[in-house]
């Protein structure tokens, strides 16, 4: 396995996913996604169109938290995938070098 990626077995994601399902009720949630802001590209989007990013993603060890959820357009979302912050960051700054 790369060493990049933690080896979590499906239950803790199974798990984590069924937290980030609670989160998305909340009013934390919806107060966050009602700005319809992305958090990577600051592009106004509807709040429904808005989807949950893990900024560090649960195949990687990140967990489903206030504090490592942000809202994020469909696509940064599906751009991002598995990359930790560092390593989008350097994937943006290479876009917009090209």
């Amino acid at each position: 396995m790369n060493d990049l990626f933690f080896d979590i077995d499906e239950a803790t994601i199974r798990r984590e996913r069924e937290k980030a399902r609670i989160l998305r009720k909340q009013g934390w949630w919806q107060s966050r996604i009602s700005k319809g802001l992305c958090h990577y590209c600051g592009q106004r989007v509807p709040p429904k169109q808005l989807t949950l990013d893990h900024v560090v993603p649960l195949t990687r060890g990140g967990r489903s938290t206030r504090g490592n959820c942000v809202a994020a357009c469909k696509e940064c979302n599906n751009r991002k995938k598995n990359l930790l912050p560092l390593e989008w960051e350097e994937h943006l700054q290479r876009l917009k070098e090209q």
